[in-house]
């Protein structure tokens, strides 16, 4: 049903759909039943899912990736369809209109998106302002960036700004230099550069809200090479992160079925969806092997499966995040990956789905990691 629903939605700019579908919702969810009876029949509730990460005990594994609610207008709404947790923003120190429009599109062949947002953002204080009120769930991370005016020179000051405005309503803050949106941003990516971006956010986070902690983590991008990946790995060890979401949206075209002349229309920017399934996996694996168990990897890109989702926990992700299987397969995405991944559980011998976390990797050495992680070019 859903899927003859999606061929009328295509049919219309991805933005404005968008923006109806989460408009409409939002007004559905605004009525507390609804909200109540939506959430008891979706949100995960097997105790074998419950992930204990971030100083969160969350209720399975699943969350959505930032980039949907941008500006936390619906993260209730949102959680109500069966997801654990949700990663809101970017979200800049200052409001900012993001790139010209159009600047979604669909590749349906390849079941993904192009997006060039460029950091929408409503700023972050009207985003603490609306995480302020009461809310029926409270898993709800922050994802900041600068604003597009910013020079880089002064990149870190707009990073601590955005996350110290957030910080109370926050259950982990995550660092979003990987889009590929906004000039200059992924050469914050450099360990100098990102390692006075993570102090000044960290000492911003503390100063905040000193308890409870929150937790700060870094977002990275698929086209890093290897020795790029095993330097902010090494970063991340040296500061004492407590996470990495990996990974944002590609540039690469490489192996696209969609035709030629449709992926030129769509113009520049990050790729998401299916085709990042492999490189997504790859990056992970590799970060797993180089960080070990004490540091919380959350895995996203290409993530539409029980398979895909299994893959992903067993490779040494803690937790996971959708969004472009989320347009492709529909509301029900997070609670039918969720009700697998219990079956795969009970499958596979464990007694837990954390038990199940990065065992593929066991055994394994660096070089495993190594050789299933050829850069994307």
């Amino acid at each position: 049903m859903y899927q003859v629903l999606l061929r009328l939605l295509t049919q219309f700019p991805a933005e404005a759909i968008h923006e109806a579908v989460f408009f409409g919702l939002r007004s559905a969810m605004s009525l507390p039943f609804a909200l109540r009876l939506t959430a008891s029949a979706l949100r995960p509730r097997d105790p074998k899912l419950a992930i204990d990460a971030l100083g969160v005990r969350f209720a399975g594994p699943v969350g959505l990736a930032a980039g949907f609610d941008k500006d936390g207008r619906g993260p209730d709404a949102l959680l109500a369809l069966g997801f654990a947790f949700i990663e809101l923003g970017t979200v800049t120190p200052e409001p900012q209109p993001g790139n010209p429009k159009p600047r979604i599109f669909r590749l349906k062949d390849d079941r993904a998106l192009i997006n060039r947002m460029g950091f929408p953002s409503r700023g972050a204080r009207f985003v603490a302002s609306a995480l302020a009120h009461p809310r029926r769930y409270d898993v709800v991370g922050v994802n900041v960036g600068k604003n597009k005016s910013t020079e880089e020179a002064r990149a870190a000051v707009d990073f601590a700004a955005a996350a110290g405005a957030l910080a109370p309503h926050a259950r982990f803050c995550v660092v979003n230099v990987s889009s590929p949106n906004t000039p200059g941003l992924r050469a914050l990516q450099r360990p100098e550069a990102l390692r006075e971006i993570l102090t000044q956010v960290r000492t911003a986070l503390d100063a905040a809200c000193p308890a409870p902690r929150v937790p700060l983590l870094v977002k990275i991008a698929p086209d890093l090479d290897d020795l790029e990946i095993d330097g902010i790995a090494a970063l991340v060890k040296d500061l004492g992160l407590d996470g990495v979401v990996a990974v944002n949206t590609t540039v690469s075209r490489a192996g696209l079925r969609s035709d030629a002349a449709e992926i030129e229309a769509c113009g520049p920017g990050g790729l998401s969806g299916e085709p990042l399934r492999e490189r997504g996996l790859a990056v992970l694996a590799r970060l797993a092997c180089a960080l070990g168990p004490d540091v919380t990897l959350v895995s996203v890109g290409g993530i539409a499966t029980v398979d895909d989702a299994w893959a992903r926990i067993t490779h040494g992700a803690t937790l996971l995040e959708l969004y472009t299987s989320f347009i492709y397969e529909g509301p029900l995405v997070a609670k039918r990956i969720h009700d697998g991944l219990a079956r795969k559980v009970t499958e596979h011998g464990f007694a837990t789905l954390a038990d199940a976390v990065g065992s593929a990797l066991d055994r394994s050495t660096h070089r495993r990691a190594t050789t299933n992680g050829a850069s994307l070019s």
